[in-house]
């Protein structure tokens, strides 16, 4: 019960303060609507390329490829930009299972309505391609738990190292590769419109992945607190 009480009082404070700044989510998606922009005018640049059978495949990689580097540029700064009087702050008020689960679900629930109003921009943008779009919505939502999910423990791992930056570059890769192939795999059955459950295995492997993380940064994140 304590645990959940400090984990909803943390996690309204990271809406609150989001709510006030904006900072990330505005930064974000403006990353968003740009790259977006940029790649339609790009394509528009080979008109022929819209009518070929690989444009499916390029706009569904494409989209993912902008997630997962929005993904990055969001959850990255969670522990980074945190003071070290703030973190003794936290010490002194919450367990760090309370910090570690506030920080990972507060950025699932921002990486969703980004990858939301993402998926809506690439719409307007780009002809709809998807057969089965309620599933591709699905496929999203899944997406940007599961770079949440990942991002926010080797954020917070890389927070305790002095390279931080390229701490969390080396062991973000061998992580997240798994999980972008098994996303495009998902989201390119709904692209087809095929059966729901050719993904049903897919989709275990993805929440497989996200209960592995949340486990281990369940169990690490306190010794690292600790120091």
């Amino acid at each position: 019960m304590a645990l959940f009480t400090e984990t909803t009082n943390l996690l309204k404070k990271e809406i609150v303060l989001e709510w006030r700044s904006k900072y990330a989510f505005n930064g974000i998606l403006l990353y968003i609507v740009s790259t977006v922009f940029v790649c339609y005018i790009s394509f528009n640049l080979n008109a022929g390329f819209r009518d070929s059978a690989g444009y499916p495949i390029v706009w569904n990689i494409l989209f993912w490829i902008i997630m997962l580097f929005a993904s990055v540029n969001a959850i990255a700064k969670s522990f980074m930009q945190e003071g070290r009087g703030r973190l003794l702050y936290y010490y002194t008020i919450a367990s760090p299972q309370a910090i570690i689960l506030s920080k990972t679900i507060y950025n699932a629930l921002l990486m969703g309505l980004l990858s939301l109003l993402a998926i809506v921009v690439y719409l307007l943008f780009f002809p709809n391609n998807v057969g089965d779009m309620p599933f591709y919505f699905i496929a999203v939502l899944l997406g940007s738990t599961s770079f949440s999910t990942v991002f926010t423990m080797i954020s917070a791992i890389a927070s305790k190292a002095a390279n931080n930056g390229t701490l969390m570059a080396i062991l973000s890769f061998p992580v997240v590769i798994p999980v972008i192939l098994v996303l495009i795999r998902v989201s390119k059955a709904a692209m087809d419109g095929l059966e729901r459950s050719v993904s049903y295995g897919s989709i275990g492997v993805l929440f497989a992945i996200n209960a592995i993380v949340i486990a281990s940064s369940l169990i690490l994140f306190p010794y690292l607190w600790r120091d």
